[in-house]
Formats: C-alpha cells, structure tokens, sequence
C-alpha cells in the first residue's frame, strides 16, 4: 500500500489510511443551480460522501452555497483556465479547491 498523508476534506478524513471515500461529480451545465443541486441531494441519498463540480466562470460561483445548503457532504470545486475562480470559491464556502494545473498558467 502506498503510504500518503491524511487530509481533511470538510468533515471527511482522506489518506493516510482513512477508508476510500465515494465521490462523484455533478454533470449537469454549472449555470443550472437548481439541476445541480438535485443531482447532489440524489447522489448524497445514494451514499455519495464527496461532490465535485465544475466552476467555469464567475456565474458558476454561485452554485457553491446553494450545494452547501442542500447537502452535507463536503463540495469540492474543479478550477480551470482562471485562479481567481479558486479565490471566489473559496470565500462561498467550498470545502476543497482542485486546480487544473495543465490549464492555469
């Protein structure tokens, strides 16, 4: 087994021998808050324990709180092209930022 770190993720432990944890990531058009936020109540209810979504532009930030607000599980923002877009996630409350470093220069 590969030795590694245990991190905190909102309330989940990962790494360092924490369980493996069940995630997902949401795949409906970041602009559509209220499609999102069914898709994350649906697949916390199916016994997802981490979300991931995708936050292209600065409309898409305002998904994050509206997922805090309907789910428990930790939301893990997925950063592109644009850092700044990791800052503004960040203060709407997201529990981890995953910055694409192939497409942020």
């Amino acid at each position: 087994m590969r030795k590694s770190r245990k991190i905190k993720i909102g309330h989940l432990d990962m790494g360092g021998g924490a369980p493996v944890r069940i995630q997902s990531m949401l795949n409906v058009c970041a602009g559509d808050i209220e499609g999102n936020v069914q898709q994350a109540v649906a697949l916390e209810q199916a016994g997802c324990e981490l979300i991931r979504t995708a936050v292209p532009n600065k409309e898409a930030v305002a998904l994050i709180p509206a997922l805090k607000k309907a789910v428990s599980v930790p939301i893990v923002a997925d950063i592109h092209y644009d850092y700044r877009l990791a800052l503004d996630t960040y203060d709407a409350g997201v529990d981890k930022v995953r910055i694409n470093h192939g497409t942020i220069g």
